[in-house]
């Protein structure tokens, strides 16, 4: 089940290559900038993403916010959208289609991620060349992550890398960079804060040169609160994965549902098949019935499987060819 995925990490005092950094002045690159009622930081984000790269367009979608984030944010520089739709996953879907780039930095406005930590990430992009650059977090201090998300961040990330492969180690990270060719071929189809497993298993199911960059990750300042609910978010993410089992390992899921079902058939009609060995009678027909009843539904099961194994392997071809039709960075 597991596909293996080579990563390649940098370390987090790597400086930017220069030769990169001055091939990046000639790409357009856009930092995107999700944000929910962040009007205490957004206006710090774009300021020092401005100074961080200040060839860069800054975008800052407000997702309905109740305070002054787009206020904030335009008097900051950004070019400020809004999208209506409540949940990271749609704002991300709406910045995917909408903004035209040859590089994508996406940050969330919380100021908790390092900015001058950009250009490393953008370099490590280019150098590549890959088609995401994963920031993965190194706290600056204990308050920076609360110990029911670092555990649970170890454990999703865990989870999807027995799953589907390795691809980054702190996979629920909002900071990371993206390939125009990624970004025009990712369907996004989550709509809240589990949008960052989707973005990591898409670009392992189409085995897309993925590496990752650590940064610093600071905690929220003074008057700024977390959106993130550690269980009704853990259990959207969990289900998440659920439904990417079954629509990108399908053999795997209707399998696994097979064998259970043939395991309690097998428990059932187990001492029908011996009594009526022994007596010649099967005196409880109901059981029998039933037992052989969950034998044909596992079978069914499994035979759905192979088939839609079958059609995911052509739709992942075809996801392929359209990403391939755009060029590396």
């Amino acid at each position: 089940m597991d596909l293996d995925m080579s990563i390649h990490t940098t370390d987090i005092a790597a400086p930017a290559v220069p030769a990169i950094a001055t091939r990046a002045d000639t790409l357009r690159i856009a930092i995107l900038i999700p944000c929910y009622d962040e009007a205490a930081t957004v206006g710090n984000v774009v300021r020092n993403f401005k100074e961080a790269l200040p060839q860069a367009d800054i975008y800052v979608y407000d997702n309905n916010s109740k305070d002054d984030t787009a206020a904030v944010a335009k008097a900051a520089g950004a070019i400020v959208r809004t999208e209506r739709r409540q949940g990271k996953g749609n704002v991300v879907r709406r910045m995917f289609s909408d903004i035209e780039a040859d590089i994508y930095l996406m940050a969330d406005g919380d100021d908790t991620y390092d900015a001058p930590s950009a250009e490393r990430i953008i370099a490590e992009l280019l150098e590549g060349p890959y088609d995401m650059v994963n920031g993965a977090r190194t706290a600056r201090s204990s308050d920076a992550y609360r110990p029911g998300h670092a555990f649970g961040n170890k454990l999703l990330t865990g989870l999807v890398r027995l799953i589907f492969g390795t691809a980054t180690r702190d996979m629920l990270s909002g900071y990371k960079a993206f390939s125009r060719r990624y970004v025009k071929s990712f369907p996004a189809m989550s709509a809240g804060f589990e949008i960052e497993t989707e973005l990591v298993v898409h670009a392992l199911e189409l085995r897309m040169p993925v590496s990752e960059v650590e940064t610093p990750y600071g905690e929220r300042p003074e008057g700024s609160e977390s959106k993130l609910r550690t269980f009704r978010d853990a259990f959207r993410i969990l289900r998440l994965i659920g439904l990417l089992v079954k629509e990108e390992r399908p053999l795997y899921f209707f399998a696994f549902i097979a064998s259970v079902i043939a395991v309690g058939s097998i428990a059932l009609g187990a001492s029908v098949v011996v009594e009526y060995i022994s007596t010649g009678l099967v005196p409880r027909l109901p059981t029998a019935v039933l037992a052989t009843g969950m034998m044909l539904t596992s079978m069914l099961c499994l035979v759905c499987g192979l088939i839609l194994d079958t059609v995911t392997t052509g739709r992942r071809e075809l996801k392929r060819l359209h990403y391939l039709g755009f060029r590396a960075p």
